[in-house]
């Protein structure tokens, strides 16, 4: 399987791809200066998504049909305008999740966005349509939100089996799921807890401040969440959450990856929350579970053990579609990557931008 590996940094998105025996280099680079703030290479079609946040020039969406070599402007999520007089029109800050929709409906893709919107494009992007099911749903007025100022969707895990079964992780609001393609939304975030919340309000799931939400490609009933105060499980499609605990040596984090064919093994990036949020006493780490959460292992080789101070954003870990290579970026522009279930880690760069994003995706799925 040829495969590739999409960064997407605060200056620029950057394609890394294997180069000989065991070693892998940048290829190619593309929007050098501007902020990538998310890449979506879609395994159905072989397109490649860029979202773009440009500051006075707004939030930008990129498409390449033909291997990188081009890079038109497509269609941007866009708020409608809202339909009470006066009420103004938010707009689009940040495309914080892209995620292609199921096998059966080419063309469709789920964006997520700060502030909290979700929507649907049916034509690869040309146009988006807001879900207002979600939006309008009258619970929303709980979200707040979390380390943005704004409660933000950034996970959508669409389910293989039902592709109009669509789970969404806020920040700060919970977990959400429909079963008919958006059009009815339910919270499905019981079982969790918020450490932050006064004691009455701790276990209401419109509070929950899940930072990643990844879903078990082999048994989608399984999805794992690292959550701002604790790592989470749920068996039953997020019907009901299980907190994990006695994790060490810390069990904040933002990002999680699950094993595309084994929904007990998990790997999360440990560090220090709140004030801090660096690693543990500086010793940069990723904990792997086999077990469904009854036991964590440290996995360090390649990784700095001392003074390192680098921290991993929800979309800065990714795992193939064999789940046996891994990839691992910072905000402090470091990049890893393991070909062993994180066993083992080889550093790639050292001088990237913040890493906003990794995604691997199959260079011979490319149409172009």
């Amino acid at each position: 399987m040829n495969e590739r590996l999409f960064v997407a940094t605060r200056k620029g998105l950057f394609e890394v791809e294997p180069q000989g025996e065991g070693g892998w280099a940048i290829a190619r680079t593309h929007f050098l200066g501007d902020p990538v703030t998310m890449v979506l290479p879609d395994p159905r079609s072989g397109a490649v998504f860029a979202a773009l946040n440009l500051g006075h020039f707004g939030v930008k969406l990129r498409r390449s049909l033909d291997g990188g070599r081009s890079w038109p402007e497509c269609g941007t999520p866009r708020f409608p305008p809202q339909p009470e007089a006066g009420e103004k029109t938010p707009a689009v800050s940040l495309v914080w999740s892209l995620e292609a929709g199921g096998n059966d409906e080419p063309g469709t893709l789920w964006a997520g966005t700060i502030p909290g919107g979700l929507f649907r494009s049916r034509d690869n992007g040309e146009t988006w349509e807001l879900a207002r099911s979600l939006w309008q749903h009258p619970d929303r007025r709980e979200w707040m939100g979390g380390g943005y100022d704004e409660p933000g969707i950034h996970s959508i895990c669409v389910d293989p089996r039902d592709s109009g079964h669509v789970t969404v992780a806020v920040s700060s609001g919970g977990v959400w799921t429909t079963a008919d393609s958006g059009e009815s939304w339910r919270s499905c975030a019981n079982g969790m807890r918020a450490e932050y919340m006064p004691p009455a309000r701790r276990y209401d799931p419109l509070v929950q401040d899940p930072h990643r939400v990844v879903q078990c490609a082999a048994n989608p009933a399984v999805l794992w969440a690292q959550h701002h105060n604790g790592i989470f499980r749920t068996t039953d499609g997020a019907a009901s959450w299980h907190e994990i605990t006695e994790v060490k040596p810390s069990a904040f984090g933002f990002a999680v990856a699950v094993h595309p064919a084994d929904p007990d093994t998990a790997w999360f990036v440990p560090a220090v929350k709140d004030e801090c949020r660096i690693p543990v006493d500086g010793r940069f780490m990723v904990t792997r579970t086999r077990d469904g959460g009854k036991t964590f292992k440290r996995l360090r080789s390649g990784l700095p053990d001392t003074s390192a101070y680098d921290l991993v954003y929800r979309h800065g870990l990714d795992i193939d579609r064999t789940g046996e290579r891994l990839a691992l970026g910072s905000t402090t522009g470091n990049l890893w990557l393991s070909e062993d279930q994180g066993e083992t880690w080889q550093c790639l760069s050292t001088h990237l931008p913040p890493i906003y994003s990794v995604r691997f995706a199959c260079a011979t799925e490319n149409k172009g």
